[in-house]
């Protein structure tokens, strides 16, 4: 849904017109999954996807349909032959799509909370009545990170809205969409910051990717010049100083990710000793086993518990036989994406090293 934040406040503050779609059930082979949106124009244009030429073409006759007809519906798509695909594609799946028209002031003043609960980027969850055969359109209802709810859209009674607090999961479970009787939880979480201490050619490959998926970059390094707009320009914050002044005041929370791929072994060290026992949800370190085992010793006798280097993701990335710069930022963004969207798991992990006795 971040992705389209900037055109979600665009249609609020404009009097254009779109149809706002978002996936909330699926079923069988789809080829997305619930919690994908796209926004569709009058002129068939689009912004975000819901999976490609395998079920878009049919969603966007629908959702125009609907458009001129300003009605929000939750619409049914079997993918199967019936689309009869130029390409031979078959998903066999099923998908519910719900379509809000957002064309006069109540439904701008809905997506207006919606865009102000993106913006505090604290996350929210959007909840939506589904499986109703009657012709109301759906209720939707959108509940702060506190459970408190903040907007709603065609609540016809309180009895829905009490169903849907009774259901509803802390987002620092980092839930995905799910449905508990006949309600879709759609949860947009709030977005993982990632610290990348050291702007040299990793930190710099890692740091536009990163930024890509979805992560909120800020950078660290003594060498401004390093760390310009010009190498860094998707970086949310560019810290340039000695990391010892840096580090121990940077705001550090369970939702922070810290990399660390300096330019040496000494400042490797100095990096991993203010940010291995900080709460961090993640902290990785790039180098040779060797040079890391070294690092582990000194960091112990410097008063390091074991325990916090226990947690470090050392040596750093999935094993996919990197060499070259690019794959080693790829398998560094791999590790990083795994362990955000998985709970921490992450497949192809090299052995963690042993701590000293």
């Amino acid at each position: 849904m971040r992705e389209l934040a900037q055109q979600l406040e665009t249609l609020v503050t404009s009097k254009q017109e779109a149809v706002y779609c978002r996936l909330i059930e699926t079923r069988g082979s789809t080829p997305q999954k619930p919690g994908a949106t796209m926004l569709i124009y009058p002129d068939g244009s689009q912004a975000g996807t819901l999976g490609g030429g395998c079920v878009e073409a049919e969603v966007k006759r629908t959702a125009l349909t609907y458009l001129e007809e300003n009605q929000s519906v939750i619409a049914k798509f079997e993918l199967n032959h019936d689309y009869g695909w130029d390409d031979g594609l078959i998903c066999g799946g099923r998908m519910q799509i719900l379509i809000q028209p957002i064309q006069d002031e109540t439904s701008r003043a809905y997506i207006q909370h919606l865009v102000s609960l993106l913006q505090t980027a604290t996350g929210f969850t959007e909840v939506v009545k589904f499986g109703d055969e009657s012709q109301q359109p759906p209720a939707l209802l959108l509940f702060d990170v506190h459970h408190e709810m903040k907007a709603a859209l065609h609540l016809s009674n309180k009895t829905i809205q009490t169903q849907a607090i009774e259901h509803l999961v802390s987002l620092d479970d980092r839930p995905r969409p799910y449905h508990q009787k006949g309600l879709a939880y759609l949860p947009t979480l709030e977005r993982c910051r990632l610290v990348i201490v050291g702007g040299g050619h990793v930190g710099q490959a890692v740091a536009n990717l990163a930024a890509d998926l979805d992560f909120e970059v800020v950078v660290v390094d003594d060498r401004e010049s390093i760390i310009s707009p010009e190498r860094f320009p998707q970086a949310h914050l560019r810290l340039a100083g000695d990391m010892e002044d840096i580090l121990p005041t940077l705001e550090i929370t369970p939702h922070t990710y810290c990399l660390i791929v300096t330019r040496g072994h000494n400042h490797d060290q100095r990096a991993l000793y203010h940010l291995a026992d900080r709460g961090a949800r993640y902290v990785g370190l790039i180098g040779s086993r060797r040079k890391i085992k070294l690092i582990y010793d000194d960091l112990v006798d410097s008063g390091i518990r074991k325990e916090a280097l226990h947690n470090v993701f050392a040596p750093l990335g999935v094993n996919i036989g990197s060499q070259t710069v690019p794959e080693i930022a790829v398998s560094i963004c791999a590790e990083l994406v795994s362990h955000r969207n998985r709970d921490g798991f992450v497949p192809g992990r090299p052995d963690r090293i042993e701590l000293p006795e």
